[in-house]
């Protein structure tokens, strides 16, 4: 009775059976010398020439098409910019906006990489228990094989086949306790792998829809950028002339607070935005004081040209300037036995930065050991210092609104150490300032994403 059940069961699990060497993690492994002795010859020269062939024109192709895209990606891109004309309502709402898409998609993008990373570890974990336990498996496959009547075909290579064969080895149980108990744990572990296997090709796949469609925000949002600034250029006649003299004058000082008095003193756009700065923070006082406590909707104005609300007004309402994690808080060590006077926020390699604030840039340009500095006039006494940048994209005199793209962030840290914990990513220094007294910006950041305010 027990020949002929095992019979019966052999010829449906001899061959899916052996899969289970291959998925396992045991790939690598030296396979059985009747499984290599079936391995389909290798096919001819000529067989390969022509498949070579076939799968490069499939490739020029392909790129054919690609290029074929993309430059009808930017012609419609350039209609879309140069139907906006002088609008600068709408050129703010496109930078806003895009700006926004592509830090919620690097965000996404973070997200997914430590998603995947905790996927292959277990995957990673899951192919070493499996391989631990090799003698266990071919024990349990050599008693399978001993239950056919025919030698086993060579091994397939899907894990679903295997994990079949593995459940259909369970109904052997009535026969052989032992083995069904093996065979069960095997297939346990087995299911979970190829679960891991699935998450993990979903994972990947919408990474790399999210990394194509920031690639597409980015040249969108530099389209952009390059339309302010050359909408700013021809408002401003000697704007390189300024921008060249206030590089000259941040060498004549040698603190940050130097750097603002000097620039608004100095300098003819820095000191217009001072001024202009000043009064606006007299009006927005003046509002606020009238009003209840302002809400993210005060920003939704994309025309204005001063800031929606009073700085001192603002607290719990801005975003961080990017996507990153905190490495080091105001007041804490600086790592030279000082105090740290701002915040550094670790970064992706390339993450777009974003003004916190509505303000005027009274500094934009290197400085010391800050790398890229903007610095920013919100009113009311108030500076917003941003360093670390690898570009830059405004200019001094500029007014900017909260959450417009001002500088991109290069791939290894631009601040000397003193600042940066880590070196090896980008580091992003932001410091806020009342009266040229350095502040915690703690109470001003939003709580979370929800309450920020994208400009």
């Amino acid at each position: 009775m027990i020949r002929a059940t095992t019979s019966t069961f052999s010829d449906e699990m001899r061959a899916p059976l052996f899969n289970l060497l291959l998925i396992a993690g045991l790939a690598g492994s030296h396979l059985a010398p009747a499984a290599a002795q079936t391995a389909t010859p290798a096919p001819q020269t000529a067989a390969i020439s022509a498949d070579a062939i076939k799968q490069r024109e499939q490739e020029l192709e392909a790129t054919r098409q690609r290029q074929k895209s993309a430059e009808e990606a930017q012609a419609k891109l350039k209609a879309e910019i140069a139907s906006l004309g002088q609008d600068r309502t709408q050129l703010n709402q496109q930078l806003i906006d895009t700006a926004a898409n592509v830090r919620s998609v690097e965000t996404k993008i973070g997200e997914a990489e430590q998603r995947l990373t905790a996927l292959n570890g277990r995957e990673k974990e899951m192919r070493t228990s499996l391989d631990s336990r090799r003698a266990d498996i071919v024990e349990v496959l050599a008693a399978l094989q001993r239950a056919g009547r025919r030698t086993p075909p060579a091994l397939l290579v899907r894990p679903e086949d295997a994990l079949q064969s593995l459940r259909t080895a369970m109904l052997l149980g009535a026969v052989v306790p032992e083995l069904r108990g093996r065979a069960e744990r095997i297939a346990s572990e087995l299911g979970e792998l190829v679960a891991l296997r699935k998450n993990i090709a979903t994972e990947r796949d919408q990474l790399a829809a999210d990394r194509d469609k920031v690639r597409n925000d980015q040249t969108r949002l530099a389209a952009l950028v390059d339309e302010r600034q050359r909408q700013q250029a021809s408002r401003e006649k000697d704007l390189d002339a300024e921008n060249a003299r206030a590089i000259t004058l941040s060498r004549q000082v040698g603190d940050l607070q130097g750097l603002i008095t000097k620039m608004e003193q100095d300098l003819q756009s820095a000191a217009k935005a001072a001024e202009k700065a000043a009064e606006a923070a007299k009006q927005a006082e003046a509002k606020a004081a009238a009003n209840a406590k302002p809400g993210p909707a005060a920003f939704k104005d994309r025309s204005r040209t001063s800031p929606a609300i009073a700085f001192a007004s603002a607290k719990g309402l801005l975003p961080l300037p990017v996507n990153g994690t905190k490495i080091r808080d105001f007041g804490g060590s600086d790592g030279v036995g000082g105090v740290q006077k701002g915040i550094s926020l670790a970064s992706r390699p390339g993450s777009q930065v974003t003004t916190p604030c509505d303000g005027w840039v009274v500094y934009s340009g290197p400085f010391r050991s800050y790398g890229q500095l903007l610095i920013l006039n919100a009113g009311g006494g108030y500076h917003v210092l941003i360093a670390g940048m690898e570009r830059i994209s405004v200019n001094i005199g500029q007014f900017v609104l909260t959450g417009e793209p001002v500088a991109t962030m290069g791939s290894t840290s631009q601040v000397a150490s003193i600042l940066a914990t880590n070196a090896s990513q980008p580091v992003l220094y932001v410091e806020f300032r009342k009266d040229g007294t350095p502040i915690d910006p703690g109470p001003w950041w939003a709580a979370n994403e929800g309450e920020k305010v994208r400009g």
